[in-house]
């Protein structure tokens, strides 16, 4: 019945949301690639509820799986309780049942009874009602999130390698695939075939005898080809894509996906447009592929979600997206991080977190993947990985290794920001010839990355007071930009109101429409990226920049036209936005004549 979610927020932001907001009917995203701390997490909550709690060891057969499973099955039972706590209690009292249809939209048919009931006198009549709005809560989903990449192989002590389906994300997946969850799993991070192959060895992802599924796949994507091509694949093995949720590739929080200069708009314009031809095309495929396997087909044409998330900062934005695009629902991340009573954010970050300013957030190279990622410059991570450099220790003591993927040095894969690589690389880059600046730059290039293993996990153990394993309690928290704009802290209800438009909580920074945001975002990523090919440029660098410069441009002609829809911003607003969207398609057009050699006039697409 809510309208939007909670994604996924890094390694342990949201690792145990589901038990803060599920009984309130919102959905949340779990992350289940880190496997030590899910079963810290697990142990935590075994006790706090009374759980019997049998530790799964690493001496294991098939440890990382089964400890997923057992935390989802926990979190799965313990939310069933509160479930069947909230179906019991009074309406007339301040708790649990008041806040579930208080925090509902003002749209939802059951808010509209629930306030016709609470304007009835006592009698037989409103307590028939009220046993109809209780039959008719809904529980948010317990949905997880894998990182397709992250798919590390395992190793033997001898250093040989463990069976394929041992890798990271292949285990994750077993995991939720043998849990008591009935929900999804959200795919990001892009394509790998061994995973997806490994969809079909797992029963609850196809429909049973009725056409239903007990468990759902959702993928992430950032533009409609991804979703209309990775969508085929998984159908051809007979699994439907229960959602596809868009994500900004820049305007998120944690790694950032940036896209060939196509802005979330067009994007979005392309999946309204093309909608039922994809639903259409991709039930077809599916149902062939089951049919040819043998198996039970959908009986009708099964429910396909198109949803956004990255950078929604008010509830105009919110119900645009929705009603233009025809969009079943959005996600909001990076704005919970501000709800202590949602979230895990550590007393020391939430504290920097709640003052910000906006030069605060950035977008860094930290990530070992090689992928951008959006950091905090006062979070102690930071302030550690510097701490390194300056007493020449660059580099994190690598023990988890979900990031290990690197053979430049070593036959057993190594992560790049484990003090093991860092040393190695600054050795070979200062018996390279290079010297001065050029030296001193190569080597920064090297000492940026910093372990996301630890640091996105630190948070919450600081919070919940649980042992830190190697004493490595420094904090690397990734929200997007959009936080800039979101100042203090605030409850689930203000944070819910604020997205249905009841209330406010916006600072007073002066904030531009998402989509600006978004462009502002793109604009500088390509000036950026001249400049780092402005020296030595290959004719394939200098087709990307003209082609991105060129998707910006026609995305700034979209928006234009788009102006006239927003109708009920106010006209200020929609005045300053077009002024903006002509002073950034100015600057694209004076970036490209001052240049040259990396994006001459005659080369203008």
């Amino acid at each position: 019945m809510h309208t939007f979610h909670i994604p996924v927020l890094g390694l342990s932001y949201s690792i145990d949301t589901p038990l803060k907001v599920a009984r309130y009917g919102i959905s949340s995203v779990v992350s289940i690639i880190e496997d030590e701390l899910i079963e810290k997490m697990r142990a935590y909550h075994c006790l706090k509820s009374g759980e019997p709690y049998i530790a799964i060891t690493t001496k294991e057969d098939d440890f990382r799986a089964k400890r997923i499973t057992a935390y989802l099955d926990l979190l799965d039972r313990l939310v069933g309780y509160q479930a069947e706590t909230l179906r019991k209690l009074p309406f007339d009292e301040e708790n649990d049942l008041k806040c579930y249809f208080d925090m509902l939209p003002d749209s939802a048919k059951e808010k509209q009874l629930y306030e016709v009931m609470l304007g009835m006198p006592a009698g037989e009549q409103k307590g028939a009602v009220q046993e109809q709005l209780k039959k008719a809560i809904r529980i948010g989903a317990i949905d997880v999130n894998i990182m397709a990449k992250v798919d590390a192989l395992p190793h033997h002590p001898d250093g040989t390698p463990l069976p394929p389906e041992y890798a990271d994300a292949m285990s994750a997946l077993r995991g939720f695939a043998n849990s008591s969850l009935s929900s999804s799993v959200v795919m990001s991070a892009g394509y790998n075939p061994r995973l997806y192959n490994y969809f079909e060895r797992f029963g609850d992802f196809f429909p049973d005898a009725s056409g239903e599924l007990k468990k759902r796949v959702i993928l992430k994507v950032s533009d409609y080809r991804s979703a209309l091509v990775q969508g085929k694949i998984l159908a051809k093995k007979g699994i439907w894509v229960s959602e596809f949720r868009i994500e900004s590739g820049l305007n998120c929080g944690g790694h950032a996906f940036a896209t060939d200069g196509y802005l979330l708009g067009p994007i979005l314009q392309e999946f309204r447009d093309k909608r039922m031809e994809l639903t259409q095309e991709l039930w077809q495929i599916c149902n062939a592929a089951n049919e040819a396997r043998g198996g039970n087909s959908f009986l009708s044409r099964p429910i396909q979600r198109i949803t956004v998330q990255g950078g929604i900062g008010t509830a105009g934005e919110d119900e645009f997206l929705r009603s233009y695009y025809q969009l079943d629902g959005t996600g909001w991340g990076s704005p919970f991080l501000l709800v202590p009573g949602v979230t895990n954010v550590d007393p020391q970050t939430l504290e920097q977190l709640a003052c910000a300013v906006p030069e605060d957030y950035f977008l860094s190279e930290a990530s070992p993947l090689g992928v951008p990622f959006h950091n905090f410059r006062k979070s102690t991570g930071e302030v550690q990985r510097a701490n390194r450099i300056a007493r020449n220790r660059p580099g994190s003591p690598c023990y988890k290794k979900f990031l290990a993927t690197d053979t430049e040095f070593t036959t057993t894969p190594i992560c790049t920001a484990s003090r093991q690589y860092q040393n190695l690389k600054i050795g070979q880059l200062r018996e390279s010839g290079l010297v001065g600046d050029e030296l001193e730059n190569a080597i920064a290039n090297v000492t940026v990355k910093d372990c996301l293993c630890e640091g996105l996990s630190a948070a919450v153990l600081i919070k919940d007071d649980i042992h830190i394993s190697h004493n490595l309690s420094a904090v690397t928290i990734c929200p997007g930009p959009n936080l800039a704009f979101f100042s203090g802290t605030f409850t689930l209800q203000e944070m819910a109101g604020h997205i249905y438009g009841r209330c406010n909580v916006l600072n007073e920074v002066p904030r531009p429409h998402m989509f600006v945001n978004e462009l502002k975002l793109y604009v500088d990523y390509l000036k950026k990226q001249a400049e780092k090919y402005a020296d030595q440029q290959t004719q394939k660098q200098r087709q990307f920049l003209l082609t991105f410069r060129a998707n910006l441009l026609t995305g700034i002609e979209y928006y234009k036209t788009l102006l006239p829809e927003l109708k009920k911003e106010k006209d200020l607003f929609v005045l300053s936005m077009k002024e903006q969207l002509n002073s950034f398609q100015n600057t694209l057009n004076e970036m490209i004549l001052q240049s040259e050699p990396v994006l001459l006039p005659d080369q203008v697409c």
